[in-house]
């Protein structure tokens, strides 16, 4: 297996809704264990996402969790999530998907430079990048 970057998002107890969505934006298979499932005694934990992990058939891989316990979220806009790729392979059905009940930044959009771009931060304030290649 070749080395890879994956997005990792932590949620504030929407882990499970949030990749269910994605799932939804991108298919493919989602496999979720809780921190009940490994034995957290916490009863107000045991449903919440440990991990995450959503492979898609485009070989995006997208993992997640919920807080741990004990632990705090600080939200922040130090992630972004950048999808790229060519006309037809399906991204702007995922911009409108995404940008849905969302923030957007970029129009989504000819730019500049000759690609069609855009920026939103989606409705679970994960930001997202989405450009696909001009002609």
């Amino acid at each position: 297996m070749a080395s890879q970057l994956n997005p990792y998002l932590t949620f504030d107890g929407n882990a499970r809704e949030a990749m269910e969505f994605y799932r939804s934006v991108f298919g493919g298979d989602l496999k979720i264990n809780t921190f009940g499932e490994f034995g957290n005694p916490d009863p107000s934990a045991k449903d919440l996402v440990m991990h995450a992990n959503l492979d898609t058939p485009r070989g995006y891989r997208l993992m997640a969790s919920d807080t741990a316990p004990g632990m705090t979220l600080t939200p922040g806009n130090n992630v972004t999530c950048s999808l790229s790729g060519d006309p037809g392979e399906g991204l702007e059905e995922v911009w409108e998907k995404l940008a849905e009940g969302g923030e957007v930044h970029v129009p989504f959009e000819k730019q500049m430079w000759g690609d069609t771009f855009g920026q939103c931060k989606d409705r679970y304030g994960i930001q997202w990048m989405v450009d696909v290649a001009g002609s």
